[in-house]
């Protein structure tokens, strides 16, 4: 047994306890709970599933934000102080922040926890740093279902931050509310974003470090923006993305951000648009569990993890099709 499967409750708990201390707001209970969904033993995943369901009819009361930009963005930071800036105003945060892992390793920096100094040690926050572990854009496999356990333990404010690299932009925007686009100012990538479709996904775009001698060019990326989106049709009908300049470090335009945020869920609410879309994202959110559900032989199965090395030998030599090559592990799977 591993530590990690130490810090889970047995399958055989009640799972209607665990989920009136989780409900307590036990925020050791949280962890313990976010460690079982995360387990890939057959008995923990049934506990899981039936905590889920359970806890149900406690979540979605959230506002779900995604925060995304490249490296070097400042994201981490700007989290921070609008994490502690809505803290301030008696909500409670969570924050599930996704690390690049290694895929030859699977090792994680899991640093973003130091970039977060007032939140990690605020009360009213809980910082969830968790590798992406080769998931495919880069979110973690299980944070669909630590947003609503964060919900279940009353926490009315998420912010899911990805780490902006690869698809893991689409995979965050299609589990949040609102996708933040964090942009920096005179970094000559103002438009080459739109090549990368980050913009189309965004409902809003925020140009950080507008501080010091950065506000003038801060500004001119701003401009840059606007004009930019008015040649793209919005996600929503109901709201046109703004363009804000903000500082992380002086605090400047935070609250101008956070109260977009809140707009935005006000709107979409009025129009039903909210809960259709989060209804769309609940039955992705199936088929992408069910596609991992079908694969997973191919990392558990000890017979298919060894021939696949050799299926991929033929077909990289080309003695192998590709089509016959996936006509033999998908008969292998079908004999898992």
């Amino acid at each position: 047994m591993t530590s990690a499967d130490r810090k889970i409750p047995p399958a055989s708990q009640d799972v209607e306890q665990l989920a009136r201390e989780l409900r307590a707001g036990d925020r050791t209970v949280l962890s313990r709970a976010i460690t079982l969904i995360e387990s890939k033993r057959a008995d923990h995943r049934r506990s899981a599933a039936a905590l889920m369901q359970t806890l149900l009819p406690h979540t979605g009361q959230a506002v779900r934000v995604g925060i995304t930009g490249a490296p070097g963005v400042g994201k981490s930071t700007l989290i921070d102080a609008l994490g502690s800036m809505v803290t301030g105003q008696a909500h409670k945060v969570a924050v599930l922040a996704v690390d690049p892992s290694s895929r030859r390793t699977g090792g994680s920096i899991l640093a973003d926890k130091t970039r977060m100094a007032r939140l990690a040690n605020d009360p009213n926050a809980f910082i969830r740093p968790s590798p992406s572990s080769g998931t495919l854009g880069g979110v973690a496999a299980k944070t669909r279902e630590t947003m609503l356990l964060c919900e279940a333990a009353n926490y009315d404010v998420v912010l899911v931050e990805t780490i902006g690299v690869g698809q893991s932009e689409i995979a965050v925007a299609d589990m949040t509310d609102f996708f933040l686009v964090l942009a920096l100012p005179g970094a000559g990538d103002e438009l080459q974003a739109l090549k990368k479709g980050v913009v189309e996904l965004a409902d809003m775009i925020g140009v950080n470090k507008a501080d010091g001698d950065n506000i003038p060019r801060a500004k001119l990326a701003a401009s840059q923006f606007s004009a930019a989106l008015h040649i793209l049709s919005p996600r929503s009908p109901h709201w046109s993305p703004p363009v804000v300049t903000c500082s992380a470090q002086s605090g400047d335009g935070i609250e101008a951000l956070w109260s977009h945020i809140l707009d935005h869920k006000t709107r979409l609410a009025a129009c039903g648009e909210l809960q259709a879309r989060r209804g769309e994202q609940q039955v992705k959110w199936m088929w992408t569990m069910l596609e991992e559900r079908l694969f997973e032989p191919l990392r558990s199965d000890r017979a298919l993890k060894s021939a696949l090395p050799r299926i991929e030998a033929e077909v990289a030599a080309g003695k192998l099709a590709p089509a016959s090559a996936v006509e033999k592990i998908a008969a292998m799977l079908t004999r898992a």
